[in-house]
């Protein structure tokens, strides 16, 4: 998923504020279920995923203007959670990279991850 950078994304140094980073991983994660006609939780059955933990490494700096990519990929499935590695580019540079531990829940219970929730998610 692309992403440019605006204003709003940076610093006083036109410099991307490190925690917007993290948004941009949620908005690719979010956009493959927004493409399926869905959102990422099932607000009927209160289902929903949770991130449980996240390892970033700030490699480089990104500023106003730029257009970065953010990649994702499963490096592994649980039965109620699925641990992703998610690179933000410039071109070909890593600007920073994460791990991302998503747990499955219902009412705030971890559960079993739908099959059909999963193959949507490999479409990352």
């Amino acid at each position: 998923m692309k992403i440019r950078i605006y204003y709003e994304d940076t610093d006083a140094a036109g410099i991307v504020y490190h925690t917007n980073f993290i948004k941009f991983c949620e908005r690719a994660r979010s956009e493959v279920f927004f493409k399926e006609g869905l959102s990422s939780h099932d607000e009927s059955k209160k289902e929903h995923f949770v991130v449980r933990n996240i390892i970033c490494d700030f490699v480089q700096v990104a500023f106003l203007g730029d257009l970065l990519e953010v990649r994702t990929q499963i490096l592994e499935r649980k039965n109620s959670s699925v641990i992703l590695k998610q690179d933000i580019l410039k071109d070909t540079e890593l600007i920073c990279s994460f791990e991302v531990v998503l747990v499955y829940v219902k009412d705030y219970k971890a559960i079993k991850i739908p099959d059909n929730i999963f193959n949507i998610l490999k479409k990352i």
